[in-house]
């Protein structure tokens, strides 16, 4: 995959998929980029992740908690807010009717 496009989309999608994630159950940095990595998204930097994590914070649609670890550093803990819970239900519809019309669009190319 174009490492430079693959930038691209995530920069418009991160942001949506670390709420999916946290609507899940709340994770702390390392394991959220763990699960991206998992579900098939590629790995993901730390510099792309924590401004990702932050702005969330900022705009009120997750909340953080350092908790000490059990046998390690403190680790800060991210959970969904409730604001954060309707704005992921908003746009996932939003990203579904986006990612169904970019289908339909490639799919033309890829049955040629």
């Amino acid at each position: 995959m174009d490492q430079e496009r693959r930038g691209q989309w995530l920069r418009g999608v991160l942001d949506l998929c670390v709420l999916a994630l946290l609507h899940r159950r709340e994770s702390y940095g390392y394991e959220l980029a763990q699960s991206l990595d998992a579900s098939g998204i590629g790995p993901i930097q730390g510099g792309t992740l924590y401004p990702v994590l932050l702005r969330l914070q900022r705009t009120g649609l997750v909340s953080a908690q350092w908790r000490e670890g059990a046998a390690g550093p403190a680790r800060k803990y991210y959970r969904i807010t409730p604001a954060g819970a309707d704005t992921l239900r908003r746009t996932a519809v939003d990203w579904d009717a986006f990612a169904s019309g970019v289908g339909t669009v490639l799919r033309e190319v890829q049955t040629r």
